[in-house]
């Protein structure tokens, strides 16, 4: 049995590490410009390996230094980055983050429980993985990565695909609109419109947790520090 002194400690050990658990509430973009994202480089952040990139069709790149398409590379972000429904209730996905207090290694592959609170999807979870980070994010800002939502400051995809239907800042305004996108993103932009009800950068509280493999296997990226976080 463990003496008690012994126990004391081992409880504070175990609040300790539960406290560098970020937390707060915050509001959304959303974006999917097809570059790579920036958690996709060496020496970001103590990971496993950097977040897995793909070819122009799609195809895993095994160079993690290739030059982003959006710099005149072939590295892109990968089809499968796409949000998917887990349940009604429950999102997966991945997204940019910025939030106080930290900075890219401290974001770089970690995941967040988010909980929308305005907006049609509220109520509803999303735990998404950090695969990128912007200087044009604020505090507590989460761009949820989501085909249709609008390439922003770059725009990959035109190189990529050829076009995308939708609007530069914001994406495609209209479900319809999602049937012209390629066959490889149609999935994650009617994500928007039906799970996610065609919510409009809604606010939301979020926590840091440890990833969920279901994140972790498509990324290829996991936090020497993610087994110290609490389960989603």
């Amino acid at each position: 049995m463990m003496a008690p002194a012994l126990q004391v400690v081992s409880v504070l050990a175990s609040m300790a590490s539960l406290t560098l658990a970020a937390s707060g509430s915050g509001h959304s973009t959303r974006y999917w410009d097809c570059c790579k994202p920036s958690c996709a480089w060496s020496g970001k952040a103590s990971v496993s390996s950097p977040v897995r990139t793909c070819d122009a069709n799609n195809s895993p790149l095994s160079d993690v230094d290739a030059k982003s398409a959006c710099d005149g590379g072939a590295a892109y972000t990968c089809s499968n980055n796409a949000p998917w429904a887990v349940n009604d209730n429950l999102s997966y996905g991945f997204a940019a983050t910025a939030i106080n207090g930290g900075s890219e290694s401290s974001w770089c592959c970690a995941c967040y429980k988010l909980t929308f609170t305005s907006g049609p999807a509220a109520g509803k979870v999303m735990v998404v993985q950090s695969t990128n980070t912007g200087y044009d994010l604020s505090n507590n800002h989460f761009d949820i990565l989501m085909p249709g939502g609008g390439v922003g400051a770059f725009d990959g995809c035109s190189k990529q695909y050829g076009s995308i239907p939708g609007e530069r800042y914001g994406g495609v305004t209209s479900r319809d609109q999602c049937d012209q996108m390629p066959s490889a993103l149609k999935q994650g932009c009617y994500w928007r419109w039906d799970w996610f009800k065609g919510s409009d950068n809604p606010d939301f509280n979020f926590e840091q947790v440890k990833c969920p493999s279901e994140l972790t296997s498509i990324t290829g990226c996991t936090r020497s520090d993610d087994g110290q976080f609490p389960s989603a």
